[in-house]
């Protein structure tokens, strides 16, 4: 296989994308969960369970070797700091009011926290439950 070598012109062109550009990694995740949601009159009070969609957006510098962060090391913190702890879980045993937008908030600070040691950060979360209802949270 042929070694692209990489001209001067394209490492100008690649510290200018650098400079001017900000860039933005995203990534989806599905688990599922049950929940009564509280301080709330409707059907939702009652025991029911959702598969979620998950979209977490990070944001960072583009490296040397062009890549923000390896979407491999994305999914392993995704995973270990928010799937494992709420997949297939009861979340009003994690949550003491488990809304979507309390669920959106705990996994943005969470991973906010984890990405941290990457010289990354968290610029966007989007939790929704089923396909039609979605919280987002969002760093500004």
């Amino acid at each position: 296989m042929q070694k692209f070598k990489t001209s001067k012109k394209e490492k100008i062109l690649y510290n200018l994308a650098k400079m001017s550009k900000k860039f933005f990694l995203k990534r989806i995740f599905h688990f599922d969960a049950a929940h009564q949601v509280t301080d709330y009159n409707g059907k939702c009070e009652n025991l029911h369970g959702h598969t979620y969609m998950l979209t977490v957006t990070i944001t960072g510098e583009l490296q040397k070797n062009g890549m923000v962060l390896d979407f491999a090391i994305l999914k392993k913190i995704v995973n270990e700091t928010v799937l494992n702890k709420l997949d297939h879980k009861f979340l009003n045993d994690i949550f003491e009011n488990p809304t979507t937008e309390n669920i959106a908030i705990f996994i943005f600070d969470a991973l906010q926290e984890a990405f941290k040691k990457y010289g990354c950060s968290v610029y966007e979360v989007s939790l929704s439950e089923g396909i039609n209802n979605t919280a987002v949270i969002r760093n500004v």
